[in-house]
């Protein structure tokens, strides 16, 4: 079994040091961000829940309307 040599074990610290450091400044950025507060997230959650219920809605008023006009195309052929 062979040793590892001295050049060998310095890499192996340094890259443990860079992931150590990687942490380490994700920890400072993660408190640098301005978290919202519930109010705004639940507000904004409905806004967003009723933009897609409202395309919805009229994406499928769309879809009767093309259908009820494709119908009136093919029965007064």
């Amino acid at each position: 079994m062979a040793k590892n040599t001295t050049s060998e074990k310095k890499s192996e610290k340094k890259e443990g040091g860079k992931i150590r450091k990687w942490f380490k400044d994700l920890k400072v950025e993660f408190k640098k961000v301005v978290w919202p507060t519930k109010k705004t997230v639940i507000n904004n959650t409905s806004v967003v829940v009723g933009v897609i219920v409202g395309s919805a809605i009229l994406v499928g008023l769309i879809d009767q309307g093309f259908l009820g006009l494709l119908r009136l195309i093919y029965n007064a052929g």
